[in-house]
């Protein structure tokens, strides 16, 4: 099982971090130990002193492709869900200051919150369907994937140009503007439309 993540695919969260708007989309991975599944706590890391979250769609494959055409690719999953991708911003800046990978600020044991999945022929339009993360009962995320610069059918498509995708690899779609840091003690709860799918206490 693969979980690709995708990065810059809302314009206001690249502009937050100061990122120029990508021409294709821009991915990396987590390792299948990142999973946090079942509302189970975060534990803050030892390593970081700055730990981010960030609230995605996600979509699980549903059969094996390669080289799948965009008008076919919403074939290649039947439910969506929703998670956190935590950040470890202070080693994420740390290597990009040196030009290295950062797969260690993305990829660390719990940074892929991940929430149960619905099938999508209950959920509204896929291409207009609304989600948001509170914390300690304060929005502070808001998304839609109308707003996606790559839509989901086109990052399937994309991404099956460069590798198989196989049934139950995962795809985090980016998230939109409003990342934040986490602190021990805080509760995260997201939503899919007004739907609770995942929450998650930060000890």
């Amino acid at each position: 099982m693969k979980i690709i993540c995708i990065g810059r695919n809302y314009r206001e969260h690249a502009r937050e971090l100061s990122n120029p708007v990508p021409e294709d989309p821009i991915f990396f991975f987590k390792p299948d130990t990142s999973i946090l599944r079942r509302n189970r706590p975060f534990v803050y890391p030892d390593f970081s002193r700055d730990i981010h979250y960030e609230t995605e769609i996600v979509v699980k494959v549903c059969r094996n492709g390669k080289n799948i055409g965009a008008s076919q690719a919403g074939t290649y999953y039947e439910s969506i869900g929703v998670g956190i991708d935590f950040t470890a911003r202070d080693l994420q800046q740390k290597a990009k200051e040196k030009g290295l990978p950062w797969a260690l600020a993305k990829g660390f044991d719990q940074a892929a919150a991940l929430s149960p999945f619905l099938p999508k022929a209950i959920l509204p339009r896929v291409n207009d369907l609304n989600f948001h993360l509170d914390l300690n009962g304060n929005t502070v995320q808001r998304g839609c994937t109308a707003d996606m610069i790559f839509s989901i059918d086109e990052l399937i498509s994309y991404l099956s140009k460069f590798m198989t995708l196989r049934k139950g690899d995962l795809l985090f779609t980016g998230t939109p503007a409003g990342i934040g840091p986490v602190r021990k003690g805080d509760l995260l709860e997201a939503f899919i439309e007004d739907r609770r799918m995942l929450w998650c206490e930060v000890k």
